[in-house]
């Protein structure tokens, strides 16, 4: 099916999807070890893992380490991230575009992360999108997280749009489950990070998309309840 309009609402992750935040995260990882007598690792070893939180890419950096004494060293990770943000990373290509054309075209868009509240909202206007993003959940801004669908309803919630009017790009299959279950049409974002091992075709997502620019497109976009 053929599309002649773009959604309503659109929501998206942050990590992978939106923003390529792997640099960031390997000058973290390589500050960890080098704290600890290691090499650096290159980014190639951690960016498969960057969608899936501080845990998995402590574990992808400190391999031979428990994941017992890791689990003390998430904060020291998470303060070291906060002095990194936005100093390596930047935006995908194509994505400064497309938002513009959601813009233009009357689209509220908004971001549900799983990264904590307090860093994604720090990283908004680093990218000049902190008056432009409607509405911003994070990991920790409700008692669950995705998979959960409750932060991309409510989401949906405070833009004041049904679910099955809101799409939702992500790059992880959580993303994909979550939109899911939440009722609204989804976006695989192929762009992304991804293990070796992840089939997104086995995702169920609407659509898959290759790379940003496309969504500039409205033929691109899964259709909606309605749309605008």
């Amino acid at each position: 099916m053929t599309h002649t309009r773009f959604p309503k609402a659109v929501l998206f992750d942050l990590d992978g999807t939106l923003v390529d935040s792997a640099p960031d995260f390997i000058a973290v990882i390589n500050r960890m070890r080098a704290e600890r007598g290691r090499d650096a690792l290159p980014l190639a070893e951690l960016r498969p893992v960057v969608s899936k939180g501080a845990r998995a890419m402590l574990g992808a950096g400190f391999p031979d380490v428990a994941a017992s004494e890791r689990e003390a060293w998430v904060q020291e990770f998470l303060d070291l991230y906060e002095a990194e943000l936005g100093l390596h990373g930047t935006p995908f290509d194509g994505v400064e575009a497309m938002l513009a054309a959601l813009e233009a075209n009357g689209t509220t868009w908004g971001i549900v992360t799983n990264k904590p509240e307090y860093l994604a909202r720090k990283l908004l206007p680093l990218l000049g999108w902190e008056t432009r993003c409607a509405i911003l959940v994070g990991g920790d801004t409700l008692p669950v997280r995705k998979p959960d669908p409750l932060p991309l309803l409510h989401a949906a919630q405070a833009i004041g749009v049904v679910a099955d009017d809101c799409i939702y790009v992500g790059d992880d299959e959580r993303d994909i489950i979550a939109a899911r279950a939440a009722g609204m049409p989804s976006v695989v974002a192929l762009w992304g990070y991804r293990l070796h091992e992840d089939d997104p075709f086995a995702w169920q997502g609407d659509v898959l998309i290759h790379a940003p620019a496309e969504l500039c497109e409205t033929r691109a976009w899964p259709g909606t309840g309605t749309q605008a």
